[in-house]
């Protein structure tokens, strides 16, 4: 027996679909790292005053829980953008996928250091990335042996002879942040493999010389102080004896009030980042979904924008807020992926 639906009953099913259907945004969502954030919105705001479309708004979340926000799902509850201090890795890709998030794509947009930093008025120190890892490790080497124990180093000193005695006070960002993904890379491992024995260790236990390279201390020498590098900035001239891990962009902006530990002999500076000569330096990245562009509007154009010579060029105005260019050929190519939406490839 054939059963009829009343009108009202159709109508009903239609008003509660079409809300869901129809329902869009007409400004673009980005969130992700609080390093690219401060060059992100200065795109944004410019994009706003330059074109027809509304300025997209964004969040800084930390580049790993922007990805994660990202890689969700499709559609307009979800970000369009993501911004991200390191590259994205293969299990984010994974999940993206999972999620229905199948192409995306990437594109560097430049350099930036990170930098260890302290109020002008604080001491100052010349640094090592053995010297990170031995006063910011959770475990080191015991003296004269290769074992690891847990770091009892209360000062500079304790770490190294020729540093001053001032108690170990390090205000960092959290695992979720990109700067601290790429610290522990670039800074804390880069000191680790200095240790030959740990060094050896990575070919015969990958898992144990990671844990052993990139776990902080958890004793207070490390102290955890959010996503807002301006907070950090803050604490600084409040205490100058105190250290903080920020990108170059921040010591750039805020260079009347800190000052930036040379590490292996080298300044952070806009030269010796851009020249490859600063050891912990790394590159910025804004992923884009792919799904969206043509829903949400504006967003090709944002691209464009952000990849103009006139943005990100080595006269453009984000260098005016510390972002250090690609070489011209790098940005070419990057360029180039954003404007053919070439889906990423890791």
């Amino acid at each position: 027996m054939k059963r009829a639906f009343s009108l009202p009953l159709l109508a009903a099913v239609t008003l509660t679909l079409v809300p869901a259907i129809t329902a869009a945004r007409d400004y673009i969502q980005i969130v992700g790292s609080s390093t690219v954030y401060p060059f992100a919105t200065v795109v944004a705001e410019q994009f706003g005053k330059t074109s027809s479309f509304k300025t997209p708004k964004i969040e800084s979340t930390g580049s790993g829980g922007g990805l994660k926000l990202f890689c969700a799902g499709v559609g307009v509850q979800h970000p369009d953008v993501a911004n991200a201090s390191r590259r994205i890795k293969q299990s984010e890709v994974d999940r993206c996928a999972k999620n229905g998030v199948a192409e995306i794509i990437e594109v560097k947009v430049g350099y930036d250091g990170i930098v260890i930093g302290n109020a002008k008025g604080g001491p100052t120190l010349n640094l090592t990335r053995k010297d990170l890892f031995m006063a910011l490790a959770k475990d080191v080497p015991a003296a004269g042996s290769s074992t690891l124990v847990e770091n009892s180093a209360m000062t500079w000193k304790d770490v190294n002879d020729a540093l001053p005695a001032n108690k170990i006070e390090v205000l960092g960002p959290p695992p979720t942040s990109g700067t601290r993904d790429a610290f522990a890379e670039l800074g804390l491992e880069g000191g680790c493999k200095k240790i030959k024995w740990i060094k050896a260790m990575k070919k015969a236990d990958k898992n144990k010389y990671k844990a052993t390279c990139h776990t902080v201390r958890e004793d207070g020498a490390y102290v955890e102080a959010g996503e807002n590098d301006n907070l950090i900035v803050q604490k600084l001239e409040a205490n100058p004896n105190a250290f903080g891990i920020f990108g170059f962009s921040f010591l750039d902006q805020n260079s009347d009030k800190i000052k930036g530990a040379m590490i292996d002999g080298v300044a952070p500076t806009f030269d010796n980042i851009a020249d490859g000569k600063y050891p912990v330096s790394r590159p910025l990245y804004v992923y884009v979904k792919k799904a969206h562009i043509g829903t949400i509007p504006g967003i090709a154009e944002f691209l464009a924008e952000f990849t103009n010579d006139n943005a990100w060029g080595e006269d453009g105005y984000l260098t005016d807020k510390g972002l250090i260019p690609m070489p011209d050929a790098e940005r070419e190519a990057f360029a180039a992926a954003a404007a053919n939406q070439t889906n990423l490839k890791l």
